[in-house]
């Protein structure tokens, strides 16, 4: 059975996804007590470059996962999209705290976003007032199993709206910024 002009075979399409899986260079997004919790992710006792996500990176030009973490207030608002916009597809974001998820404590505020998702799609939601680190790490793992899912589309380049049939219970990506009936975190099976 010959394969179709622009369409890649199942083992490429796991390479492709296999190499995007385990090669994340993260965008940090600080805004308040929530970063210290993803600093402390990334220090030598949770060590999130084990599981193939690089921290820091140089710049959004250079990042696939922007994780959000902290209070969003409306005047940082068009940074984050800004940002967001200079992060080559495919990109990834990660909402990191209740403060990014709803406002957290601050939600009845004037000045405070209710949740970065009204700025742009989060694939991750990882709760806490701040999270764990533990919880970050948790959140790493969705995503990669999300991307692992994903069906690339011609040229490599993922169609993220398309994924790969999984359990039934498996996470789909967010894309609509207004729905807010996707779980958080799925818990690990």
């Amino acid at each position: 059975m010959a394969a179709l002009p622009g369409v890649l075979g199942d083992p490429i399409k796991f390479v492709l996804n296999w190499g995007r899986r385990y090669s994340l260079w993260v965008f940090n997004f600080g805004l308040a007590c929530c970063a210290i919790e993803f600093i402390a992710t990334s220090m030598s006792r949770h060590d999130f470059m084990r599981m193939g996500v690089i921290p820091f990176a140089h710049g959004p030009r250079q990042a696939d996962l922007m994780v959000v973490s902290g209070t969003v207030t409306d005047k940082m608002a068009p940074a984050i999209k800004r940002l967001y916009d200079q992060m080559p597809e495919p990109k990834y974001v990660i909402s990191f705290g209740s403060c990014s998820n709803s406002g957290g404590p601050y939600w009845d505020s004037y000045s405070v976003t209710k949740g970065v998702d009204q700025l742009i799609p989060v694939d991750v939601y990882v709760p806490g007032c701040p999270p764990r680190p533990e919880a970050l790490l948790h959140g790493i793992l969705q995503l990669q199993a999300q991307i692992a899912r994903e069906q690339s589309g011609p040229g490599g380049v993922p169609g993220r709206d398309q994924l790969v049939p999984g359990p039934p219970d498996a996470a789909k990506p967010r894309r609509d910024a207004l729905s807010l009936t996707a779980p958080m975190v799925r818990p690990p099976t």
